[in-house]
């Protein structure tokens, strides 16, 4: 059975969330990521979107965190506020989905700037809720397309703490959350290595192979000792995502597509 790179990641992600998970969730592939989850098998996670709404249960995948499937089918909306001070910052949220515009080797994201930041090539949105969901989540996956300008060598800003530019701040800034502990591309799946905390390939996608993945990258990638083959998406989970966004693309029209 054929799929997409963004079908492979967004399968690949789902698969990693238990039943038992409360998901601070964000907006495009991790949505997909966690209701494809919901979906199959884990029908009893509690995804929480950064608007204020809890344990939602959309049908379609919102447009973004202010669309108003989120609160109708939430078991309820608390004001923004609440869902950072008491149940992010409270401890309360085991998985935060994270992107960028960038990622370095110890997780670290940059989403504010591209290029020098007094006079950047490119000005991005910035954090939003991303340095709190970093360090406030028990743990955080990291959802992105893999590519030598947004896979780099040093951020060139730190927006969303990861492990820290030497993989060390984390542990010495006194930061009990995990961090980072998944990174899935469209070619790999990437996770720390216990001491440096730098990520490294465990898997490599159907098709794959190790000189893709480091032509993709903008470090010196490593390799783990045994690299195993990514299980590509079953017949069910494609059935299960594709209807998703088929009725999501029918609900919103070509914006809420997810391929």
């Amino acid at each position: 059975m054929t799929y997409s790179p963004v079908e492979m990641m967004s399968v690949t992600a789902a698969r990693a969330l238990q039943n038992q998970d409360v998901c601070f969730v964000g907006i495009g592939l991790p949505s997909a990521a966690c209701n494809l989850a919901r979906l199959t098998h884990a029908p009893e996670i509690k995804l929480i979107y950064e608007s204020g709404t809890l344990r939602t249960r959309p049908d379609v995948l919102p447009l973004s965190i202010g669309d108003g499937e989120l609160c109708e089918t939430a078991l309820t909306t608390v004001s923004v506020p609440e869902i950072f001070r008491y149940w992010l910052q409270g401890g309360r949220i085991s998985v935060g989905f994270l992107g960028g515009a960038q990622v370095d080797r110890f997780g670290n994201l940059n989403s504010t700037v591209i290029g020098d930041y007094r006079k950047p090539k490119v000005r991005l949105p910035g954090s939003g809720g991303a340095t709190e969901i970093a360090t406030s989540c028990g743990q955080v996956f990291i959802v992105m397309a893999q590519g030598p300008r947004s896979f780099v060598k040093h951020v060139d800003f730190l927006t969303t703490l990861g492990h820290g530019r030497t993989g060390r701040e984390r542990r010495e800034l006194g930061i009990a959350t995990k961090g980072p502990v998944l990174l899935v591309t469209d070619l790999c799946v990437m996770r720390p290595e216990e001491e440096t905390h730098e990520m490294i390939v465990r898997s490599l996608h159907p098709g794959t192979t190790r000189a893709q993945v480091s032509e993709a990258t903008g470090w010196d990638l490593r390799f783990a000792e045994e690299v195993t083959e990514t299980t590509p998406p079953s017949a069910e989970e494609l059935e299960v995502l594709r209807e998703l966004h088929a009725r999501t693309a029918r609900a919103h029209g070509a914006a809420g597509g997810g391929e």
